[in-house]
């Protein structure tokens, strides 16, 4: 074991992208030893989610932000290689949040660290069966309660937890799959592989005139991914009673000041509902869904790609991705 080790540190926060300027990378802190009830794990990798912008923020969120000159925060994936904690013995890989850093300390206290069976691919651990997995999960079936033969519209689609919910709503049985995204290699990607009945191309195309043609009836469920002109183009086309699935507002992001929805009068005219939800709320729930989810992934009936990034100095980059539109699928960066 090396007697330092490197960690991407915020070194200020960010107006739009990361940049080299906000971020840090630092290799001369020595390697922690464990206390009484920890364990040392080497982080082999990191889990890239559109929530690690916001948290570079210095503004109030269900987590405080990361401070200035601390290690980004990130769940991830790593091996424990030195332990004082019977939770955690040498050689268990866990998943939790390790941050963007080659070692870090876990707490072998309940719930602090999931372990990872043997045979699991990480990638699959960091999204289907992680947070983005259960996101798609909690948010359809929870929020936007699909029922058999429902229109369901998905922005930010084939991206890692967009890609699982429409996916989710034809196993849940809706007529009509919609997905929304930035390329038409991902549009092909979604109904070719994923079983979405249209995609559309939110760069080339009308996107208020393409929802209307494919979901002629409305709306029944939006899950939004990005907020922004897209939540206003379908919140104009809601069917009566329809649930539109606050997830995320990825478009907004970067944006000093944040655009609300224009079209938000709509959710009186058609009875709609529109809920927000944070999957914090349902850890406790985590271990049946993952295990449904698992069989469904076994009988090929969710499909699920990665878009790995090689190296820890190149976190900044593969944050940036899921802003740019860059990724297709879970953002993995291999440490």
């Amino acid at each position: 074991m090396t007697d330092t080790y490197r960690r991407i540190l915020l070194a200020s926060r960010p107006h739009g992208l990361v940049d080299g300027a906000n971020l840090t990378v630092d290799d001369t802190a020595a390697v922690p030893e464990p206390a009484d009830g920890q364990a040392l794990v080497k982080v082999q990798h990191l889990s890239i989610d559109p929530t690690i912008r916001t948290w570079m923020d210095d503004a109030p969120g269900y987590l405080p932000p990361i401070g200035i000159g601390e290690v980004v925060r990130s769940g991830g994936i790593g091996e424990v290689v030195a332990s004082r904690s019977d939770a955690l013995p040498v050689g268990t890989t866990v998943f939790g949040m390790l941050g963007w850093q080659e070692y870090a300390l876990a707490d072998g206290a309940e719930g602090a660290m999931t372990v990872v069976p043997p045979g699991i691919e990480p990638a699959v651990v960091l999204g289907v069966l992680g947070v983005t997995g259960m996101t798609a999960y909690f948010g359809l079936k929870d929020i936007g309660q699909p029922r058999p033969g429902d229109t369901v519209v998905v922005s930010g689609a084939a991206g890692a937890t967009g890609s699982v919910v429409g996916q989710l709503a034809r196993i849940e049985g809706a007529g009509t799959v919609v997905g929304i995204a930035g390329s038409d290699d991902k549009c092909t990607w979604l109904v070719d592989e994923l079983g979405f009945d249209h995609a559309v191309n939110y760069r080339t195309e009308d996107v208020a005139a393409r929802i209307r043609a494919t979901c002629p009836d409305g709306i029944d469920v939006y899950f939004d991914n990005v907020g922004g002109d897209i939540l206003d183009a379908c919140l104009a086309n809601l069917a009566m009673r329809a649930r539109v699935v606050l997830c995320g507002a990825i478009s907004q992001y970067n944006e000093d000041r944040p655009v609300g929805p224009r079209n938000y009068l709509q959710l009186i005219i058609k009875r709609a509902r529109m809920e927000g939800f944070l999957i914090l709320d349902y850890l406790d729930r985590f271990p049946a869904a993952q295990l449904e989810m698992a069989g469904w992934v076994m009988e090929g009936r969710i499909h699920h790609r990665e878009h790995v990034v090689e190296g820890l100095d190149r976190a900044g980059e593969a944050l940036n991705l899921l802003f740019s539109g860059g990724n297709t699928g879970k953002v993995v960066v291999t440490v």
